[in-house]
């Protein structure tokens, strides 16, 4: 049984929410994503995005699906799919010309948790009091880091930091990231986008998750908390107990 809280917000200093989340609890799928792209474009991305994904998986179930190699194909062609329809609506009309969004998706299935991303909107895992960012960042500043030619605390402040280098939408060819672990009872599992955590450190976000018994007060709590921290971007969060 998990027990599942969701909000979103368009912060305090944009004019437009271009962030959209799904839930489908029957099929135990998750999915976050933020938008990129001038005018409303990012929007339309995004919840293209959530919509063809969703779809995909109305129309091929999972069935209780575990080996792993099958999940992953199962997800690329998921993600591929919804990368061929963003791409070509994108090449349609100038003014959605560039768009593309972030997505990060989970799906609980026999003991684990499976997580797809492309770019950086992020899944956290909070366990005993301790937090792990579970996806990485899709980003040239996270390449710097990688690669050593910058610190974490050098990535927070750099003029490219949002600068994204995997999207949906973006590229003709699409390649996410696929991870899986293992969940245990009381696991809280966070879905957001960087409208969270540019605001509140994973420390804050974790202190926050230990200290609810709500999913809902908790997704509450942390979006209050992100716009009272400066809220400069779109907020959107997706909560989940085991």
């Amino acid at each position: 049984m998990t027990q599942v809280g969701f909000k979103t917000d368009r912060g305090r200093k944009r004019d437009r929410n271009e962030d959209s989340l799904f839930v489908m609890p029957k099929e135990d799928i998750y999915i976050v994503a933020d938008g990129v792209g001038g005018q409303n474009s990012g929007e339309l991305a995004s919840s293209m995005a959530v919509k063809t994904i969703a779809e995909y998986i109305k129309a091929n179930p999972l069935h209780g699906m575990t080996e792993e190699e099958k999940l992953k194909e199962y997800f690329l062609d998921c993600m591929v799919n919804a990368n061929q329809i963003i791409y070509q609506a994108a090449r349609l009309t100038v003014e959605n010309a560039g768009m593309a969004t972030t997505v990060v998706l989970l799906y609980l299935g026999q003991g684990n948790a499976y997580v797809v991303n492309l770019g950086d909107s992020r899944a956290y895992i909070c366990r005993d009091g301790q937090i792990s960012q579970i996806t990485e960042d899709h980003t040239y500043v996270n390449e710097l880091v990688k690669g050593g030619s910058i610190t974490k605390e050098q990535a927070e402040f750099h003029p490219q930091k949002n600068m994204i280098t995997r999207a949906l939408g973006g590229d003709e060819r699409v390649l996410p990231d696929f991870y899986r672990l293992e969940i245990v009872k009381n696991d809280i599992i966070i879905l957001c986008t960087d409208g969270l955590y540019g605001e509140l450190s994973a420390e804050e976000i974790c202190g926050m998750a230990a200290a609810s018994n709500s999913m809902s007060a908790l997704s509450r709590n942390l979006v209050q908390r992100a716009n009272r921290n400066g809220g400069n971007d779109n907020i959107t969060v997706i909560c989940l107990k085991i």
